[in-house]
């Protein structure tokens, strides 16, 4: 479905987040509150917003802007009994608002009142026109009415844009009554679109082939689908699949969690097209009719870090169980929550325990490494990597960056010959990645050998990336390197463009316009890098003291004190 299809159907955030106008004259303690509110939920801190939009709906009850703000807040924060609380009296005074509709159906669908739901819907107080239909079809369903769902499918799926949802959706209802002949028609027909080509939607349509001794199309299935690096939950499967075991059908047990699932669908939907505080309505609602949707919760909690809230996100992951399969994505999760969070002491003991227990996941290993890589701890780095990598029979493309990785490591710790073999190991499986082009690269020009395989590699690199600073700050570096000054200039300069506030670009630029003589703006180009010096992610690899002598002295004498070579142009005639 294009976005536009999305928007027209769903309708805009800015829609169903605000319906009503405001009005009426704030007192000084509601203004304040409603105020702090706002600003609350402009800076994303969701708790704080549904606080103070609670205590400003104890000021005025009757007011329908304060109320609907506050609805959204509580569903926000996943209190959707709450939501539904403040939905009805919004309603009952006769306000018309989205969000309230969306608290009331979540009511309706939880407490399996089929009818009501229906009901609101054809008075038009559903959610929006894809989702109202789908509840509808879901809800005839609940009532013992599979033929009115199957023909609310059906209709559904000759609309614009809605036969991939449609027929998915009526692929799980026939599932979830047993008939997986049906189902897997609908799932064979390529022409059904890409709903069941979800990580989600493969799984069911697996569960569906088992149940019909077709296990062999499962496998075939999974590993078309996913290859042979699969997560445990496909592990899992795949494995039962293999031992001729019949998987149960588990994704739809009944008329609620198909609503739910109506809410998740579209939540994974609008993750790429919506912004993440209206699709976490969806999610919040497909969490609350169906607890234990673990696809839902994990969702949820990835919204809420990239809302910038870690601590509401650490709390949402810390709902899967520990037997879960996705347990070991959720810690994950949680410790990049914790450690956005300021946590680290937190999320490095989450991760330690996790390679404790998913010690036979690369994926927990290898972020372990990137973690202790990043808090400089880089024997244990090293460590994690090594683990992650001897978990491999053979030697793939996508652990290229598992060398790559430990090399970074190993040279932070001077141990450059076992951080050249992992470089270029890692070469060996991705030949053009740029990333590690540029790091040998410069590392080579940095120790002064092999410097033309580290100009043909860093050349390589910028053709693959000609707007990363980095790698034109190499690429002119190297050219310095080899007294190819006039050369080096014009790439410096376009790195300093690139990334204006970085030490080590700045601090290069000064030595290049040096060698080519243009003293004054060298000097400037330093005292730019000496100011840059105490920040910044290269802040540590520059040395204030030797930019304060090159500003004292000149870099010529800075060279001869260090014992270092002379500046000399390469294949100068004098």
């Amino acid at each position: 479905m294009g976005n536009s299809s999305m928007k027209r159907l769903l309708g805009t955030a800015a829609v169903a987040l605000c319906l009503i106008a405001p009005g009426g004259v704030f007192a000084n303690s509601l203004s304040g509150d409603y105020l702090a509110g706002r600003q609350a939920s402009f800076d994303g801190n969701i708790q704080a917003a549904a606080t103070y939009y609670g205590r400003a709906v104890m000021h005025d009850p009757e007011n329908p802007v304060v109320l609907e703000r506050a609805a959204l807040a509580e569903i926000s924060l996943g209190d959707l009994d709450r939501a539904a609380s403040l939905a009805t009296k919004l309603v009952s005074d006769g306000h018309r608002s989205q969000v309230a509709h969306m608290a009331l159906v979540a009511q309706r669908a939880k407490a399996e009142e089929y009818s009501a739901l229906i009901g609101m819907i054809e008075d038009d107080r559903g959610v929006g026109p894809l989702v109202d239909g789908l509840l509808t079809a879901w809800a005839q369903l609940g009532l013992g009415d599979m033929s009115a769902a199957l023909v609310k499918f059906d209709e559904l799926s000759e609309q614009q844009g809605l036969r991939n949802f449609a027929l998915y959706h009526k692929a799980l209802a026939l599932a979830s009554v047993g008939d997986f002949e049906s189902a897997a028609a609908i799932f064979d027909d390529a022409g059904a679109g890409g709903m069941q080509l979800t990580r989600r939607g493969v799984m069911a349509q697996v569960e569906v082939l088992s149940q019909l001794d077709r296990n062999q199309d499962g496998l075939d299935l999974i590993d078309a689908s996913f290859g042979t690096e699969l997560d445990p939950g496909l592990r899992e499967m795949r494995d039962a699949l293999d031992a001729g075991d019949a998987l149960p059908f588990t994704h739809i047990q009944g008329a609620r969690d198909g609503l739910s699932e109506v809410f998740y669908t579209l939540a994974a939907a609008l993750a790429n097209e919506a912004n993440d505080e209206f699709t976490l309505l969806y999610t919040r609602v497909s969490e609350h009719l169906r607890p234990d949707h673990i696809d839902a919760i994990l969702l949820t909690a990835s919204l809420l870090d990239e809302m910038g809230q870690p601590e509401l996100a650490v709390k949402a992951y810390a709902k899967v169980p520990a037997d879960h399969p996705a347990y070991h994505a959720a810690e994950l999760g949680r410790a990049a929550a914790l450690r956005n969070s300021d946590k680290t002491d937190a999320a490095v003991e989450v991760l330690q325990q996790l390679a404790k227990s998913h010690g036979d996941q690369p994926i927990v290993l290898s972020t372990l490494g990137d973690t202790m890589r990043q808090l400089e701890r880089y024997e244990e780095a090293i460590d994690a990597y090594t683990r992650a990598l001897d978990l491999f029979e053979e030697e793939t493309r996508a652990q290229w960056f598992l060398h790559y990785a430990r090399a970074i490591s190993y040279e932070r710790l001077d141990r450059w010959d076992e951080a050249e073999a992992d470089f270029r190991d890692a070469l060996e499986l991705n030949p053009d990645q740029p990333q590690v082009l540029n790091y040998l690269g410069y590392s080579l020009v940095e120790k002064q050998t092999n410097l033309d395989e580290a100009l043909e590699m860093i050349e390589r690199a910028a053709v693959a990336r000609p707007d990363s600073g980095y790698i034109i700050d190499s690429l002119g570096w190297v050219l310095y390197r080899l007294g190819r000054y006039d050369e080096a200039v014009g790439h410096m300069e376009r790195a300093a463009e690139l990334m204006p506030v970085d030490p080590v670009v700045n601090d290069h630029l000064g030595d290049v316009y040096w060698a080519v003589g243009r003293k004054t703006e060298a000097r400037f180009q330093w005292r730019r890098a000496l100011s840059f010096a105490t920040y910044g992610t290269s802040a540590e690899d520059v040395d204030p003291d030797r930019i304060r002598r090159k500003l004292d002295v000149g870099l010529d004498q800075v060279l001869a004190e260090e014992g270092s070579e002379p500046l000399q142009v390469a294949n100068d005639d004098g």
